[in-house]
Formats: structure tokens, sequence, C-alpha cells
């Protein structure tokens, strides 16, 4: 696997790297203000050896240190265990794992357990009347994983094992109990590492060993970001592997039926009751989509006639955000009969930097327009709809955004947004897409609408991209300004629009005669 071909390094993923590390960086910079000399920092860096770092970080808990940032762990060769954490917090016990990460870790609400950045210990925290926690069970696994090197090594505090885990905001740390039982079955999150670490082990102990392999190659949806991707897919490819069809758990429950090949699933009888029930899908839509995927078949209808409701007024809405920080810009395509508005694309955006008070100004902008639409339509008894592709993004920032910014000017009412959101006015294509199509390929804007004879301008398209762009941009954390990417993002985001309604046009034209129907194949 070594000398496999690997994907040349993706720059999406690069960036997000070095954010999360200049968000460490700032976490640390921040607590050594709070807690001055108590702050242990290990050596890091290309020259350090991890050798050298696992010495320094275990003299620092035989001293005591109260805390120590950039920790190596000891390594632990009885379990397989090597890795470190980014803090480790001191009780009179022994020590806390504490994770860094640059992302949410809460949502409003409440019942998360929770202490101010000044008070970084678990004895210090109380149950936080305005957070719930945010689902991340990764870094709960990253946790314990810490918590088990802790114990081989001595250093572990006495009693329930708990982790904590500074986010995005880095304003409090959010606690979690590393022994309740959270997780499906009742397990809690050590017992689901363990049962994890111990299939890890098992397959790296038979490769070691050079016996047969334990693990094949798989296709998930983290297959896309992984750098071996190249070598696995050729592989899958060549063996017509079933997981290219069906999502990852489903390969898993056909491969122990036999069904381990596309070309077997695909003599099933689509409409016979499956074998073995699916997580991801019916199984007759497994069968179909196998056929299809034998054929290099993008889309296949999965219903006789299309039924996609359309409007004498019509807007095709998509939003573009930059991670957690807030909405930048609203892109709106009008088409249809003439309300005495200019048809085209439409933007309201800002390029004052992410959060800012500028993102309210461009929010109100949108729905003022947005509104005035839908009373000119229905002042002129014209039906109206407005269209997006994947509903949860946009419907996230137009409920946060009036959240955020209410009682600022023009900024509608939460009330509003939900009336809108849930009417009959708002229409997600990618909902029809998933009921009225089976897609061999996936449901991606970029997949489907190329079946429509839809293409982007620009060929690096994509959200990950745009994330790039978007630093460029408005000059974010020292990156240099380019102010032509504010172009390559109107464009990026016209064309998205455009995908969209091309989509539409398309799926209620004479051309889905013309294509294939699962019932045929």
């Amino acid at each position: 696997m070594r000398d496999a071909p690997k994907a040349a390094p993706d720059p999406a993923s690069e960036q997000r790297k070095a954010d999360a590390a200049s968000h460490r960086r700032a976490v640390a910079d921040a607590l050594g203000r709070i807690v001055g000399s108590n702050l242990f920092e290990v050596p890091s860096g290309p020259d350090v050896r991890s050798a050298d770092r696992e010495r320094v970080t275990l003299a620092a808990m035989e001293m005591g240190a109260q805390y120590i940032w950039g920790a190596a762990l000891p390594r632990d060769p009885r379990g397989g265990r090597r890795g470190g954490i980014d803090l480790l917090v001191k009780d009179s016990t022994g020590y806390v794992p504490v994770l860094v990460v640059r992302h949410k870790i809460t949502d409003p609400g409440q019942g998360a357990r929770t202490s101010p950045l000044t008070m970084p210990l678990p004895d210090g925290s109380r149950t936080d009347p305005h957070r719930k926690v945010r689902p991340q069970p990764r870094d709960q696994l990253r946790l314990a994983h810490a918590q088990r090197q802790l114990q081989a090594a001595g250093y572990a505090r006495n009693g329930r094992a708990t982790g904590g885990v500074i986010g995005m905001d880095a304003d409090v740390v959010l606690w979690h109990d590393l022994e309740a039982p959270t997780w499906p079955g009742g397990r809690n999150a050590l017992a689901e590492y363990d049962a994890r670490f111990s299939d890890r082990l098992s397959v790296a102990l038979a490769a070691a060993n050079e016996k047969d392999p334990l693990a094949r190659p798989s296709r998930i949806v983290d297959c896309k970001t992984c750098p071996w991707w190249p070598t696995c897919d050729r592989d899958l490819k060549q063996g017509r592997d079933v997981s290219l069809v069906v999502r990852g758990e489903d390969a898993v429950a056909l491969r122990k039926i036999g069904l381990s090949t596309v070309d077997k699933l695909a003599e099933l009888d689509p409409l016979a009751e499956g074998p073995v029930q699916l997580v991801g899908m019916p199984f007759g839509d497994a069968v179909v989509l196998a056929r299809a995927w034998l054929r290099d078949l993008t889309l296949v209808r999965r219903v006789p006639e299309m039924n996609v409701p359309r409007a004498d007024v019509e807007v095709d809405v998509d939003m573009e955000s930059f991670g957690d920080l807030g909405a930048y810009m609203w892109g709106c395509l009008l088409s249809g009969k003439d309300i005495d508005e200019e048809q085209g694309y439409h933007a309201f955006v800002t390029w004052d930097a992410l959060p800012c008070d500028d993102e309210a100004r461009s929010f109100a902008e949108f729905w003022t327009w947005l509104t005035g639409i839908r009373l000119r339509a229905k002042a002129r008894g014209l039906s109206f709809r407005a269209y997006c592709y994947n509903e949860l993004a946009e419907n996230r920032w137009l409920l946060a955004s009036a959240e955020r910014f209410a009682g600022k000017p023009g900024i509608p009412k939460v009330a509003q947004i939900k009336e809108f959101i849930n009417s009959d006015s708002w229409v997600d294509l990618f909902g029809i897409v998933r009921e009225q199509f089976l897609c061999a390929h996936g449901k991606g804007l970029k997949v489907i609408a190329p079946a429509a004879g839809f293409s982007w301008r620009d060929p690096e398209a994509g959200g990950e991209n745009s994330m790039r762009w978007y630093r460029s941009a408005v000059g974010m954390n020292g990156d240099e300004l380019d102010v032509d990417q504010r172009q390559r993002l109107l464009w990026y985001n016209e064309d998205d629009v455009r995908a969209t309604h091309r989509l539409r046009e398309w799926m209620t034209s004479d051309a889905m005669t013309r294509l294939p129907f699962a019932g045929d194949l």
C-alpha cells in the first residue's frame, strides 16, 4: 500500500488543516493569558522528534504541571496505542484530556455540562441552561483514545472517565462523561472506542504478519477525501464491488449473503422480497441501481411520470456560507411571467469578512426582494414558487439569520421564515430528485445537472473550492486580498441557480420520456 498511487493533496482539506492549527494556536494563546505560568507547552515542529515530545510530556506530568499544552502521551506498546491530545488538565488525582476543535460543539438548549475557558476543569463545570450537546461522536472517540493512554501510563484521574472539548467559539469547555450510556444500544464512549480499536488492531496485526487481509476496500462517504481513494476506486471497479452502488453498512450485509458484486445484485428480481433488509434504500431499488450502474446510467426514473411543482413566477435560490461563521451571499434567478421586475440573476452579498454586521444588511435586502416578488405575483393573481437544491442548508441560514439579527432593519421574524419554508411556495428540488429518480452516481447537483445538459463555467466549481475563493475574496485571517475572487464566487453562485432552473425545466420536458424507467430495466 505504501507504493500505491495517492490522490494529490486537496487544497480545501489542506486549508482546513491550516485553519484548525491556527484555531488551536489562538486557544493556546488565550489560555496562556488566563493561567500564565501554569501552562506548560510541549515543544513541537518538524524538527522535534515524537519520542522527545513524549519524554517531555511525561516529565511534565511527573512534576505535576497544572496545564500541559500539545501533549504527546507516552506510547502504550502493550495496547498498541500512541497519539497526543491538545490539552491535559490536572486535578488532585490525575489528568483529564481536553480536545480543541474547529467546529460547533453545542446548540441552543440546555443540559450540557460546561465550564468557562477561565476555569477549564471538570470540577468547575455546571449544567448549562443555554446549551445542549451537539452530537460529535468523533470527538468522544478521540477523548476515549487519550483516556486509555493516560490509564496505561498511570496518569488518568480517579473516578469516572471524563474528557473536555473546546469548540469553534472557544468560550467554554464542554465536558463529556465517557462512561455515560449515550451511544446506541446503551454503550458508552469508552466501550464504543474499545470495540472499534480492537477491530482496527486486528486488521493491522494481520497485515504486519502477512496473513490474509482482514480488511478489503469498501466505498463509504469518507472515501472521497481519502488520499488512497484512487487505489481503492481502481480495485473496487475491477472487482465490480457491490459498495459502488449501496452504502457502507448495506454492502457489508450483502456480502454476508454472497452478493459481493454489482453483477450478482443486478441478477435478482427487483419486485421480489429481498433476502436481507437494507438501511439505505429498499432492496428493489438497490437491484435497479446495480443494473443502471452496469449500463453506465446516471439517472433512472423511479416513477412513470414526473411530478415537479411549477408556477407562473419562479425564483431559484442558492446561499453561500463560510463554515459556521455565517451566510455571505443569497443568489436568486427570477423567471416566468413579467411582474415589472428585471428577470435574471440577482445577488445579495457582503464582502466584509464573516462574522460581520453587514451580513444582516445583505440578508435583509434578499428577504425584502423575495417578499416583494411574492407580493407582486399575488397582486396580479399569479402563482409563485421558490426553489433550492437541498433545503437543509438554506433553511438553516434563513432561520439562523432571523434569530441572530432580530430587530435590525428589514430582518423578518422567525415566524415569518417558518411560514415560508413550510409553505408550498418553497420547493426542494433535491427532495424531488431523491423521490422520483434512482441515481447511480450520487444525487449532488454537480452530478445531476449535467444529465440535464448544464455545465458550470468554472472547471473548479464546487463547495470546497468556494471556501478557498472566499478567503481570498475578503482577505480572511491575513490571506492576501484578491478581489477577482469575488466575481468568481458570483459566477459560481449564478451557475448554481441556473443549474437548478435548468434541472427543473428538463424534469418537466418531453426529455423525461426518453430517460430509462426503473420498471423497464
